[in-house]
């Protein structure tokens, strides 16, 4: 028997081998929109959000003739409920979003051949949400997880007054997208009445300074592993409008001050149609000599990114290569689906080598990290057999300890280290 130190002798050892080594691994899930409990109804779990997460929605209305208004005035149940029936029994459940439904179902022991709405509906209403949260990191077989925290967000602000934001297994991330992309409209009146002394138009140096204190405190009261803005197509830098005075005179230097990685999700495309309301939004491809550049002119700090456009992918991957101030991470929004997590995985691997993150959940309802992690690690584990199938042809030798030591990077080591470097 091998003992994990002795080179593995052929194909299907080494299959049977990466297989093992990626589902045993505990996941640390760097983006995600779930909450810890204290925060309340902002933590959405159970078969009816399930049913209405927005993919499904979108989903919908090209399978039925119910107009936005009829849909958007009925409850989240009736919702659910038109959502189960044309998507699932009217239609087989073949998209990425319903098969995950099935997946999550079956992983949890319930019987997805009965197809009985009322009956999963009856085994959420059973168990309380810390219990689930037990049983869906045990199924999922993830560690922890990174949230999206909004510090201009009224609904979580009381939370982190209280100082009590519950599951030590949920961290925070710093999300500036209201501070970056919405500054004269909604970030600078917030910011004004918690008195901090900022101009509208961002352009004098004690508004900067006041800007940095603002981050500072949050960053003192969140203790977040990094901060984010997700930003679209046409995102510009350098930039000598109010977004270039954000980024170089706020939160690049309290960044590199506090050592917390700045992650850009570029790419998203607001609003495509309103009438989708949160579903409505589409993706473009971006120009990435802005984010070249970015990286470039700021060696000492740390960039978290991801794409939306698949245009982009063999780009980012090439900028991955010039610049280690760089983690380029998951497979976000659109990108999460099979084919092409398992496109954008086998070329990450192919020109960077094991020195990424290859995926994250985007989870928004906690119930899908059992099956965004169960799909995800299929394909990453197939695409990893796949490339040390290669090492064997050419006679590399290869062990179960290394395979182990490799995924355990992918999977939540390589962020730790990105964390903590210097």
């Amino acid at each position: 028997m091998n003992n994990g130190t002795q080179p593995i002798a052929n194909a299907a050892e080494l299959k049977t081998a990466v297989t093992e080594a990626v589902h045993a691994q505990r996941v640390t899930d760097i983006h995600t929109h779930l909450f810890s409990p204290p925060f309340g109804e902002l933590l959405l779990w159970g078969i009816d959000e399930l049913l209405t997460y927005h993919y499904l929605i979108a989903e919908v209305f090209r399978k039925s003739d119910i107009s936005y208004q009829q849909f958007w005035a009925m409850t989240k149940a009736e919702q659910a409920e038109l959502i189960w029936q044309r998507l699932f029994i009217e239609n087989s459940p073949l998209s990425e979003a319903c098969r995950g439904v099935v997946t999550t179902l079956n992983e949890l022991g319930l019987d997805v051949s009965a197809r009985n709405l009322q009956d999963y509906r009856d085994y959420f209403s059973d168990t309380s949400v810390e219990a689930f949260i037990d049983t869906v990191f045990e199924r999922a077989n993830v560690s922890q997880v990174v949230m999206t925290n909004d510090p201009f967000d009224l609904a979580e602000s009381p939370v982190w007054a209280s100082g009590n934001t519950g599951d030590s297994r949920f961290h925070a991330a710093l999300r500036l997208d209201v501070l970056i992309n919405n500054y004269p409209e909604t970030a600078y009146e917030h910011l004004r009445g918690l008195g901090y002394d900022v101009d509208a138009t961002l352009s004098s140096e004690k508004a900067h300074k006041e800007v940095r204190r603002f981050l500072e405190a949050w960053i003192q009261r969140m203790q977040p592993k990094y901060m984010a803005v997700s930003l679209p197509p046409d995102f510009r830098y350098p930039d000598d409008g109010i977004l270039g005075r954000v980024f170089d005179n706020c939160i690049l230097p309290v960044s590199r001050e506090f050592n917390v990685p700045f992650a850009l999700m570029i790419g998203v495309k607001r609003a495509v149609n309103p009438q989708l309301q949160l579903a409505g939004d589409g993706s473009a491809k971006a120009d990435l000599s802005s984010l070249e550049a970015l990286l470039r002119g700021h060696p000492d700090n740390k960039f978290l990114v991801t794409l939306l456009s698949r245009e982009n992918q063999h780009e980012l991957c090439v900028i991955g290569r010039k610049f280690k101030n760089l983690m380029i991470f998951g497979c976000w929004w659109f990108m999460n689906n099979p084919s092409i997590i398992e496109e954008i995985t086998r070329e990450r691997l192919e020109l960077l080598g094991l020195s990424i993150i290859p995926q994250h959940s985007d989870a928004r309802i906690l119930d899908q990290l059992v099956y965004k992690w169960k799909h995800s690690r299929q394909i990453i584990a197939d695409v990893l057999a796949e490339k040390y199938q290669t090492l064997l042809d050419a006679g590399w030798c290869v062990t179960r300890s290394e395979i182990a030591r490799d995924v355990g990077n992918l999977f939540g080591g390589n962020f730790e280290r990105f964390l903590q470097a210097n």
